[in-house]
Order: C-alpha cells, then sequence, then structure tokens
C-alpha cells in the first residue's frame, strides 16, 4: 500500500501497476465510487498488479483487497494509493500479514533532474567517493528548488508562481482534510496558527509548550496542549509533517541524549508558502534560508536512504552536541552529517563533526559514526578532506 502526499501517484500508476480503478474518477457521477460502495469485490478483477487509487474513499476496499489476496495466494497483487490515512471504520481486518505499507514521498533533487548524481548516498555511506568537481552553484537555483519542492506537476513552474502549488495544497488540508479524516469539525484559524508556528520552527527540535508559546508571541492566540497534540496528530496522518527521530549511538552508552523529534514539513515548499517566502526575503534572511535549505536536504537523505533500507535519524545530547542527520545502516553502523548552506562553513561543520565522534568514541558503550560528511549548498566539489571528513554537493547526490 501506497500513501501519496502530492500526486506522486501518477508515477506509481505508470511504472509499477498494469492496470488501475480510480475511486475519485468524477465521471458519470463519480460511478466508480458508487460501484466500490455498491461492491468493493466489483473493482478487483484486472491485471496484476492492480492500482486502485483513493481507495480510503470507500473503506471496505481493504478487507476486500485483503480476502483476495488470501484466496489467490499470490504475492504482488494490489497496489492501493491514497492522500490520507483511512477512518479505522469500516475496516475489518487490519492487513497484517497481507498488505504492507510504504510511504510515497516528494521527488528528490535527483529525481526532479536537479542533482547529477554522481555522488551515491550508499557508497558514500561505505566511505567510498571518488573526487570530483561538480560545478559551481547559483544560490539562486538552491532557494527555487526549496521553494518549488518536490511537486511533480511544479517543475516547470515559474519561480514567480511556484509557490501557488503548496499555498493551495495548505488551503486544500486546511479548509476540508483536517475535517474529513474523522469527520469532525475543527477550528481552521486555530490550524491556520498551528502551521505557521511549525513553519517558523521548521528543522528544529521545538516542543508542543514551545509551539504554544510562539503563537502567543507572534499571533497573540491561545492554543491549549490538548488542541496542539490532537492537531498535531491530524496533520501527522494527513502526511503533511514527516518529523525526524531522535539517533541513540547505543543504549548502552553512558551518554544522555534528547528524545525530541526534529520538527519538519513533508516538503519545504510548505514551509515556505506558509511563511510567505519568496526569493528576495530569502535572500535577505539567512538564518530562514539555511533552517529551509536543511529541511531540503534532510527530505532528500531520507528518500535515498530509504532506498538501501536505511534510516534518518538527527542526534542531540545534554552536552550541547549536534548532528544535523544521522544514517543508520543495515547493519548497525552509522553516519552522521552536517548540513551547511555555504563553502565557508565547511572546516566549522567538520571539527564539530570529528569533536563528537572523539567523544562518543570516548564514553563507555559510545559505538562512534563510520563516515563523517559535511553536505554543503555552494560546494563545486566533492571530496574527502584531510582531516577524513567527506564534503558533497547537495546537487550532486543521488541513493
Amino acid at each position: 500500500m501506497l500513501y501519496n502526499f502530492s500526486g506522486c501517484v501518477v508515477q506509481s500508476r505508470a511504472e509499477y501497476s498494469e492496470s488501475e480503478y480510480l475511486v475519485g474518477d468524477p465521471q458519470n457521477n463519480f460511478q466508480n465510487r458508487q460501484l466500490a460502495q455498491l461492491s468493493p469485490a466489483l473493482v478487483l478483477p484486472g491485471e496484476v498488479p492492480r492500482l486502485i487509487d483513493e481507495w480510503q474513499e470507500v473503506t471496505s476496499i481493504w478487507d476486500a483487497v485483503r480476502y483476495e489476496v488470501d484466496v489467490r495466494g499470490e504475492k504482488g497483487q494490489f497496489i492501493l494509493t491514497g492522500s490520507s490515512t483511512p477512518k479505522r471504520k469500516g475496516v475489518l481486518h487490519s492487513g497484517v500479514g497481507r498488505i504492507g505499507k510504504l510511504r510515497m514521498r516528494p521527488m528528490s533533487l535527483y529525481e526532479a533532474g536537479c542533482s547529477s548524481g554522481e555522488v551515491s548516498l550508499a557508497e558514500l555511506c561505505e566511505g567510498k567517493l571518488t573526487p570530483k568537481l561538480t560545478g559551481d552553484v547559483d544560490i539562486y537555483n538552491l532557494i527555487g528548488y526549496i521553494i518549488r519542492g518536490g511537486w511533480p506537476g511544479n517543475q516547470e513552474v515559474p519561480i514567480e508562481s511556484a509557490g501557488l502549488l503548496p499555498k493551495e495544497y495548505i488551503a486544500g488540508i486546511v479548509d476540508d482534510e483536517v475535517h474529513r479524516i474523522d469527520d469532525v469539525r475543527r477550528d481552521k484559524r486555530k490550524v491556520e496558527l498551528l502551521l505557521r508556528s511549525l513553519a517558523r520552527n521548521e528543522s528544529t527540535t521545538v516542543t508542543n509548550n514551545t509551539i504554544m508559546n510562539n503563537i502567543k508571541e507572534f499571533d497573540d492566540e491561545d492554543l491549549d496542549k490538548n488542541t496542539v497534540s490532537v492537531y498535531m496528530d491530524i496533520l501527522n496522518r494527513l502526511f503533511l509533517t514527516d518529523n525526524q527521530a531522535p539517533f541513540s549511538t547505543n543504549i548502552r552508552s553512558s551518554i544522555r541524549v534528547k528524545q525530541a523529534e526534529k520538527r519538519h514539513f513533508a516538503d519545504p515548499s510548505l514551509a515556505c508558502a506558509l511563511l510567505g517566502a519568496t526569493p528576495e526575503k530569502l535572500l535577505g534572511d539567512l538564518n530562514t534560508l539555511g533552517f529551509l535549505f536543511e529541511a531540503l536536504c534532510e527530505r532528500d537523505l531520507r528518500i535515498y536512504a530509504e532506498s538501501f533500507d536505511a534510516k534518518l535519524y538527527h542526534y542531540q545530547d545534554y552536552n550541547n552536541n549536534e548532528i544535523d542527520a544521522v544514517i543508520e545502516l543495515k547493519n548497525g553502523q552509522w553516519c552522521a552529517f552536517e548540513i551547511k548552506l555555504g563553502a565557508n562553513q565547511i572546516d566549522s561543520a567538520a571539527a564539530q563533526l570529528i569533536n563528537i565522534k572523539n567523544t562518543i568514541a570516548e564514553q563507555k558503550g559510545g559505538i562512534p559514526p563510520s563516515v563523517l560528511c559535511v553536505i554543503c549548498g555552494m560546494s563545486n566539489a566533492a571530496y574527502k578532506r584531510e582531516d577524513g571528513v567527506f564534503v558533497v554537493p547537495i546537487t550532486a547526490l543521488k541513493n
């Protein structure tokens, strides 16, 4: 089963399915949906893998698919795609053992044709890198990648208009989806306040209490703790947020690590839309640009890492040591990444990585990272420094 946030399901139809059934097709007064509601089993026949899009609109399809999978006794029969987590009402069986779940994310820079793909993340995590010049990078292009986002339908849109798609996507979430997900009417104003605060705190580890205080400070409005918690859960179920979990080097390590998630939207363009960001505004606010660039890189690192069954985390301990991104490999080894917009920040980022590695190695039970790397925006080369730290431009990376 594929959950989709942005329309990437089009790729799935073209590349992975042999037939399809579109529940949300409006033709003939939504005949497809009516047929599925009448008898879910009628929509299942077709060449396999058969894609059923927006299946969550008729939740009984889930149980029909689960039963059909049992009857056929074969794998790879169906692809169920949907733009939100379904309501549990109407679903009789969890699907465990029959249906696997896969989150569909926006396009990476490599998929969008904005990265040359000269450096493989999988090989980099094994300590392999062939030094090479990757070309100069224009900061205006980096800003464009952030504002445009990984939306398939937004790649050829002029930058002046690129913010409209994510803005309208958010409007659709606020106006409709937050209510449809569980049929509870919610305060649109409060949802908007929460979204704007999350945008102001993109790529940070702020708590819900801090979010509440931020809303009070910037918007002079009060949201209680329970409301914030409930709304956060809804945004997660709608795949609007995609937070970065904390990483612990070893459960036996004497280093105390923090357990806060790093806040992220599913795509940095959503934060841009909420902040009303333009190229001119971001150039005048390099601090905000830095956080958004970090979000862009961590979006891509997650996409690339998951392609080879690795996982993305971040690291913070109570000694004020932080690592922007941690990739944990299947064999238990892990790699540490610092993310910097400018090449003038590479030296300090490398020194920070080396210091944290040494600190962890000195602690009882600590397992240090096997690879250290600085992901940079404005670097024109991929190489390994004399101190052993790799430097790679985000515009040269692939999975």
